[in-house]
C-alpha cells in the first residue's frame, strides 16, 4: 500500500484531517477498466496547513492498468508548492522548494502587509495564488505610478484585492499613464480620486471608461480643462455607472443650455442621472421661464448648484412666493434670473419671515416684486449676524418701525456690511451732519448708506475744499455722493468752471447725460475761440 506523510506540517489544524483522509481514499482506489489512464489534481488552501505558509498544495494521482486487465499497484504523484515543507512518499523522502510564495509574501510586506494579513488576503481572494508573480508586481507598480501608494495602496488592496487580478484595471491604468491621445493625463488625476474610483467601483464597470472621458473633449471641453473636470466629479457616478450612450445623451442635452461652460463651472453636474434628475429640474426652470432657453441658461450659469435641488424643493419655493407673496410666475422667474440663490434660502426660516416683514411695512405684491428685484439679498442674509445689526442702526438715525421708508432703507443696506454702514454714519456725523440730516438724505437717496466710506470721505472733501461748497448742499442733492470722483465730478467741474465760474448747480452739473454735457461744451468753446480770434485781429 502506498503511504503519504507530510512532515513539518501542524496537525493541530482540524482541516489537516481532511487532507489526510482525501489522500488515503485516493491511494486505496482502483480502476476497473483496462487501458485507462488519468491524472487527477486536488487542490487544498494553504490555511489547511497552518501555520506552515504554503502557497498551494496539489495532489495528483495516476492510474495505469496493463492490457491483460490485471490491476497493478497505484502509481501516486504528489506535488507540493511551498517554501518550508517536506514530503515522504513510500518511505522516499524528498523536499521541494519554490521561491514564488516567498517572493509574494515579501512583495506584500513591502507595501505594508504582515505575514498574517498576507495569508488572510490570499485565503479570501484565492485568484491571487494563481496569478503570475510578475503580473501582481507589475500591477502594484502601475498603481504606484499613478500616485496610489503607501497606506492608501495597502488599504485599497485589503478592501478590493481584485484590483490586482482584474483585467479592466490594467486598461484603466494604461489610459491614465500613457499619452497616446495627447490628453496629458499622466500623473495629473489626483490619487485620492483614483482611490475613490477603485474602492467604489466593481472592475466590470470600468469597461469603456476611456471612451466616455474622450466624449467630453469631443463635446468641447478643452483638453487643458479635462483634468480639472476629472478631479472634481465622482468618477464612478459620472462615467462608470452610465453607459456610453447615456453619457452622450447627457452631454447633448446640456449643450442646449451652454453645456461646456456649465460643466466647467460645476463638473459635479455629470454625477447626476439625466432622466431622473437633470432633465426634470432643467425642464421645471424652462417651463417657469415661459420656454426661454436662453434665460434658463443664464440662471444655470449664475448658479449651477441649482441643479442639486429636487423638483419638489424648487416647486415649494415658487409656490410659496406665488400663493403667499402674491407674485406671478413671470415675476418669480425674473427674480430668479437676477438672484437664483433664492432657492438656497430656507422657506420657513428666511423666506416666510422676510416676506412678512415687507408686508408689515406696507408693501403690496407689486412693491415686493420691485423690492426683490433691487435687493434680492434680503431673502438670504443672516438675520442675527447681518440684518438685525443694520436694523438697529437705521432705527437709531430716525427710521420708524414698520414703515415703507424703513423697508426701502433695509433694501439699500443689504448690499453693504454692518461695519461699512456704521463707518458711513460716522463720516456724515464727523462732517457736521446730524442724524436727522442723514435720515433726510437716505430717504431721498437710500444708496448713500451703502457707499464705501473711504470713497464717501474723498467726495465730501472735494465738495468742500475744491468746489467751495457747504456740506448742507448734500441734503438737496445726496446723489452727488454716488458719482465717480475722477470720472465725472472732477472732469465736469473743471470743464464748467472755465465757462461758468464756481457758482454752478451741482445737480445740473452731474445729472445731465454725457451726450448732452458734451454737446453743451462744444457749443460754448467755438464762441470763445471766435471771440479771441477777433480780438487778435
Amino acid at each position: 500500500m502506498t503511504t503519504v506523510s507530510l512532515s513539518g506540517l501542524s496537525l493541530s489544524n482540524p482541516r489537516t484531517t481532511t487532507v489526510k483522509n482525501t489522500l488515503l481514499n485516493m491511494t486505496a482506489s482502483r480502476l476497473p477498466l483496462a487501458g485507462d489512464s488519468r491524472t487527477l489534481p486536488i487542490h487544498f488552501p494553504a490555511s489547511y496547513f497552518a501555520p506552515t505558509p504554503l502557497k498551494s498544495f496539489t495532489f495528483r494521482r495516476k492510474f495505469a492498468t496493463p492490457t491483460n486487465n490485471q490491476r497493478t499497484p497505484l502509481t501516486l504523484r504528489v506535488h507540493v508548492q511551498c517554501h518550508c515543507s517536506s514530503i515522504t512518499i513510500d518511505g522516499n523522502h524528498s523536499t521541494i522548494f519554490t521561491h514564488s510564495s516567498a517572493m509574494l509574501f515579501s512583495l506584500f510586506q513591502e507595501i505594508g502587509f504582515n505575514e498574517r494579513d498576507t495569508e488572510t488576503l490570499l485565503d479570501t481572494h484565492s485568484a491571487l495564488r494563481f496569478m503570475p508573480f510578475e503580473s501582481i508586481r507589475s500591477r502594484i507598480h502601475s498603481l504606484q505610478s499613478v500616485g496610489v501608494s503607501g497606506l492608501s495602496l495597502s488599504r485599497l488592496i485589503a478592501k478590493r484585492p481584485d484590483i490586482l487580478t482584474a483585467k479592466e484595471i490594467e486598461a484603466l491604468l494604461y489610459f491614465l499613464v500613457n499619452d497616446d491621445d495627447d490628453l496629458d493625463l499622466n500623473g495629473k488625476v489626483e490619487p485620492v480620486q483614483l482611490e475613490r474610483l477603485l474602492n467604489a467601483t466593481d472592475p466590470r464597470f470600468l469597461v469603456g471608461f476611456e471612451r466616455k472621458v474622450k466624449l467630453l473633449v469631443q463635446y468641447g471641453i478643452p483638453q487643458e480643462k479635462l483634468v480639472h473636470v476629472l478631479n472634481t466629479v465622482n468618477l464612478t457616478k459620472a462615467f462608470c455607472l452610465k453607459s456610453f450612450e447615456e453619457v452622450e445623451r447627457m452631454l447633448h442635452f446640456l449643450n442646449r443650455f451652454g453645456g461646456v461652460s456649465l460643466i466647467l463651472r460645476r463638473p459635479a453636474i455629470l454625477n447626476y442621472d439625466l432622466e431622473a434628475q437633470l432633465a426634470p429640474r432643467i425642464e421645471f426652470l424652462l417651463e417657469l421661464s415661459g420656454g426661454d432657453e436662453k434665460a434658463t441658461a443664464i440662471v444655470l450659469h449664475k448658479l449651477p448648484f441649482v441643479l442639486a435641488y429636487s423638483v419638489d424643493h424648487l416647486t415649494d419655493h415658487v409656490e410659496f412666493l406665488n400663493s403667499y407673496a402674491g407674485l406671478s410666475y413671470q415675476e418669480i422667474f425674473r427674480i430668479i434670473l437676477v438672484y437664483p440663490n433664492l432657492f438656497s434660502a430656507s422657506r420657513k426660516r428666511k423666506l416666510h419671515p422676510r416676506i412678512d416683514f415687507l408686508m408689515q411695512c406696507g408693501l403690496n405684491s407689486q412693491d415686493i416684486f420691485k423690492f426683490l428685484i433691487k435687493a434680492p439679498l434680503f431673502l438670504s442674509l443672516s438675520f442675527e449676524e447681518n440684518l438685525a445689526c443694520k436694523l438697529v442702526f437705521l432705527v437709531k438715525i430716525g427710521y420708524e418701525n414698520r414703515t415703507r421708508e424703513l423697508a426701502m432703507a433695509m433694501g439699500a443696506v443689504t448690499r453693504t456690511s454692518c461695519k461699512n454702514l456704521q463707518e458711513n454714519i460716522g463720516v456724515f456725523l464727523n462732517y457736521g451732519l446730524t442724524c436727522q440730516d442723514i435720515l433726510e438724505m437716505s430717504k431721498k437717496h437710500p444708496q448713500v448708506l451703502q457707499y464705501n466710506h473711504d470713497s464717501l470721505e474723498e467726495k465730501m472733501d472735494y465738495l468742500i475744499e475744491e468746489m467751495g461748497r457747504e456740506v448742507g448742499e448734500l441734503l438737496s442733492f445726496p446723489a452727488f455722493l454716488g458719482y465717480k470722483l475722477d470720472g465725472r465730478i472732477k472732469h465736469r467741474y473743471e470743464e464748467k468752471k472755465k465757462i461758468l465760474g464756481e457758482g454752478m448747480s451741482i445737480n445740473k452739473l452731474l445729472s445731465v447725460s454725457a451726450a448732452r454735457f458734451s454737446m453743451k461744451s462744444k457749443k460754448k468753446h467755438p464762441v470763445n475761440v471766435i471771440d479771441s480770434q477777433s480780438e487778435v485781429e
